[in-house]
């Protein structure tokens, strides 16, 4: 039986020294702003310095529900982006707000010469993607996406077979997300295509999508993709055929109308396949040949992403994603969208050189 290949080395794997603790600002305070905020409040090299949103009576509500006013150092209120940038004395700052107003607020963040993390799709059109791309340039800032999966160590372990060729090559993906997101989503901003860009193949399908193209690295040559609205502004239902400029195939559906979530991906080598948890990378099973490996020797912690993100900045990690994903799961959302509309197949516009996964 062929060696396993162990992983990359993952954030905890890296050691620091003490030093003083990052200033972060959140952006937005909805229901995944909370979510960060206990993540960052849990870190201790992070101080939440700031928070920002619309208005001060939702950013009051945020900071009784999170308790961050009882801190020795309750964060600062803004009401104004640019505001919270010039005034706050930031470090860094966590994006958490509608998809459609991510380019111009990380691009109000560069300006700040601040370190981003930013919330899953990282924008709404490859157009925008490059453009954040060359703001960012040259720039020395992390810039990392709040993707579920390229923290896990499974995922570690599958990049890395993938590229060593262990089990041979990769030939054919297949992979589902099943959400009732169609219902527990309903009049919110998220079916709003002028705040989301998209529905759910743009929300939580951007995890699995991005789970596919960061563990193959290959540019995507083509997509041909069929949506079903189910009668709302936005796709509900997502059917999705791509073909990698390396020659894999892949099939992945995303379900936006299934009340029994879940998620799981299947990659199939010449000489063994991988089942993955392809929404948080929890679990994972291999086949050498037509053997089951019983203990497929896989190392490293799992890790939040805004712990990566720290750790990316203090220079004890290397981050696990950045603008290039971005780029890539947008030119890849483009096509999907012109291609469910056109009927046809449809090639992504301005593919990246780089590979998908630095």
């Amino acid at each position: 039986m062929a060696c396993l290949p162990a992983v990359d080395k993952l954030p905890g794997d890296f050691q620091s020294g003490p030093m003083s603790k990052l200033r972060i600002g959140i952006l937005g305070t909805g229901g995944m702003g909370g979510t960060h905020a206990e993540r960052f409040r849990s870190n201790p090299d992070v101080e939440i310095a700031a928070l920002c949103d619309v208005s001060a009576e939702i950013l009051e509500r945020f900071v009784q529900r999170t308790k961050l006013g009882e801190h020795p150092q309750p964060p600062q209120l803004f009401t104004d982006p640019a505001a919270m940038f010039r005034e706050a004395g930031l470090d860094a700052v966590a994006i958490i707000t509608p998809h459609t107003l991510h380019y111009d607020q990380a691009m109000l963040a560069a300006d700040a010469g601040l370190h981003v993390f930013m919330e899953k799709p990282m924008v709404t059109s490859a157009q925008q993607a490059h453009a954040l791309a060359a703001r960012f340039k040259g720039t020395g800032k992390i810039f990392t996406i709040g993707y579920n999966t390229p923290c896990s160590p499974v995922f570690d372990w599958l990049r890395t077979a993938i590229r060593h060729r262990t089990l041979g090559r990769l030939e054919l993906v297949s992979g589902y997300l099943a959400q009732g997101w169609m219902k527990i989503t309903a009049g919110s901003w998220r079916q709003d295509p002028k705040l989301s860009g998209g529905g759910q193949a743009y929300d939580s399908g951007a995890h699995i999508l991005n789970s596919l193209c960061w563990s193959v690295e290959s540019d995507i040559a083509e997509v041909f993709a069929f949506i079903d609205q189910h009668g709302t502004p936005v796709d509900i239902n997502s059917s999705i055929n791509l073909r990698f400029t390396n020659g894999a195939m892949a099939s992945i559906v995303v379900s936006g109308n299934c009340p029994a979530d879940g998620a799981a991906m299947h990659f199939m080598f010449e000489n063994g396949r991988v089942d993955i948890d392809g929404w948080s990378g929890e679990w994972i099973n291999v086949w050498e040949g037509g053997t089951k490996v019983a203990n497929p020797v896989i190392s490293g912690r799992k890790q939040t992403p805004d712990d990566n993100f720290v750790d990316a900045i203090l220079g004890r990690a290397e981050p696990r994603t950045s603008l290039q994903n971005g780029i890539v799961h947008s030119e890849l959302m483009d096509a999907i969208y012109e291609s469910a509309r056109t009927g046809q197949p449809a090639r992504p516009k301005r593919a990246a050189t780089k590979t998908a996964g630095h």
